[in-house]
């Protein structure tokens, strides 16, 4: 065979039998296949990974007492402690709103100095620990706090060990998840459908209200969805700064706590209500995060 004939030969193999075009053509992957042969060094401590994180969920369930779980759930304290965590985080929900996304709008549509320290600030109570945030709600709005005492003196407003400060607690926490969804759903939005409005002879606060409004609505959903979430879990923050008052402070995570010492059952009722609110917030937000790209 001659040089030119294995060079053709060699052609066709590389082009799959075609060697019209200029140089070899890779074929396309079939459907499917990005998921065969995983190294086993990567494949056993993902198995691990996994196990590690659904075997205490699965224990959960596998001890729940499901005959007495109904009057778990319907006795006084228990009921006591959804129903006041159900009001607390959707009032701190209502709070997030009304101040998150204006704060929101302002991250993403406003040129200041300092706005990226801003939203680092913002983004804090994150990765604060939450009893942490606690004294610092207590330095600021207790009563011999840097506000809390003008409240005090000048208003008769005492927010520690109330249900109001539980909202505050629950609010300081859960509002920076609120914050971070609208801003990226405003970012991700085009801002000339606002600058159309404004040209058109609308106030700035009109166009937002007509306009940019209703394109970010899916991030506000999703974002309050995820405050109210937070908030319903709030534990460090709310002991420290609102306490632990059947009937005025304790929440559902502060009920499981206390029950955990005097009654599992009930805690391990009030814990399955919490794992089937993440659920139901997973659920309701898979469209935005648990669809394969």
């Amino acid at each position: 065979m001659t040089e030119l004939d294995k060079s053709g030969a060699a052609a066709e193999v590389l082009t799959g039998g075609d060697t019209r075009g200029a140089g070899p053509r890779r074929r396309r992957a079939r459907p499917g296949a990005r998921g065969r042969g995983v190294p086993l060094p990567l494949l056993l401590p993902a198995l691990v990974g996994l196990a590690f994180l659904l075997l205490p969920l699965i224990a959960l369930l596998v001890r729940a007492p499901w005959r007495s779980l109904p009057d778990q759930l319907t006795s006084p304290e228990v009921w006591q402690a959804l129903q006041l965590s159900l009001i607390c985080a959707t009032a701190a929900t209502a709070v997030s709103l009304v101040l998150g996304v204006p704060l929101a709008w302002l991250l993403a549509r406003t040129e200041f100095p300092g706005r990226g320290l801003v939203r680092a600030l913002v983004t804090l109570p994150l990765v604060l620990p939450p009893v942490v945030g606690g004294v610092a709600l207590l330095l600021a709005l207790g009563r011999n706090g840097v506000v809390g005492q003008l409240l005090d003196s000048w208003f008769g407003i005492t927010l520690p060990f109330t249900t109001a400060g539980v909202v505050v607690a629950e609010s300081f926490v859960a509002m920076p998840f609120l914050v971070i969804s609208v801003e990226g759903t405003l970012r991700a939005a085009d801002p000339r459908f606002e600058e159309a409005a404004t040209t058109l002879g609308a106030s700035r606060f009109t166009a937002f209200r007509r306009v940019t409004l209703p394109l970010i609505m899916p991030g506000i959903a999703a974002g309050a969805v995820l405050a109210w979430a937070r908030a319903l879990g709030e534990f460090g923050a709310t002991i420290t700064f609102a306490g632990n008052f059947p009937g005025r402070t304790q929440t559902m995570p502060l009920a499981v706590y206390l029950a955990l010492q005097n009654d599992p059952a009930a805690a391990i009722a009030l814990s399955l209500v919490l794992l089937a609110v993440s659920i139901a917030v997973l659920a309701g937000l898979r469209d935005r995060w648990m669809t394969a790209s």
